[in-house]
């Protein structure tokens, strides 16, 4: 599962905006005794990124072929990645996101924390999934370091990736803003 899993923060990078639609909207609850539905908190001004949306789906079901691609939404802001990544976790109720996932040392990760990664390794990681969705991806030009943060799913709520900067594959350009993947 652990494996899965990071391969869909690598998927992540499969990011490629092409047009760009605004999708801000605010989360409303109302007031019902049915059990809460699924549903995504948007960080507020982002703008919604249907083609990518659409290329991690299909990437997804590279992964997972028989199965029925899990609720996935994915936006972007020009917004720091720490204000953003600070936003999801007051929204899912954790005190702060961790400056790493070690927690202090425990063997348990904290909700949410902060990673750094390196855009070559990453996509380096990702090109059988790039071949087999037959995109054309100069990958010498992912080049750099980016941060990230992690913050763990609720039951009706997805698990949140946002990262800074992160590199458009269908450009085959690093992107300087923020993205927010959020994925069930």
């Amino acid at each position: 599962m652990f494996r899965v899993m990071r391969k869909l923060k690598y998927l992540m990078l499969l990011a490629a905006a092409a047009t760009i639609v605004a999708g801000c909207r605010g989360e409303k609850k109302a007031a019902s005794t049915e059990p809460e539905s699924f549903q995504f908190t948007i960080y507020p001004g982002s703008r919604y990124l249907p083609q990518v949306t659409e290329v991690f789906k299909q990437a997804s079901k590279v992964y997972h072929p028989n199965e029925e691609i899990a609720p996935i939404a994915i936006y972007d802001s020009e917004a720091p990645v720490e204000q953003v990544a600070e936003f999801y976790a007051k929204a899912y109720g954790y005190a702060k996101v961790a400056a790493d996932a070690t927690n202090d040392l425990s063997s348990a990760k904290p909700p949410a924390y902060f990673r750094a990664g390196d855009l070559q390794g990453d996509v380096k990681n990702i090109e059988p999934v790039i071949q087999k969705l037959g995109l054309k991806v100069d990958t010498s030009k992912a080049v750099g370091t980016y941060r990230a943060a992690e913050i763990q799913g609720k039951p009706t709520r997805p698990r949140v990736t946002v990262q800074r900067p992160y590199f458009d594959v269908t450009t085959s350009k690093v992107v300087d803003r923020t993205i927010i993947l959020m994925a069930r």
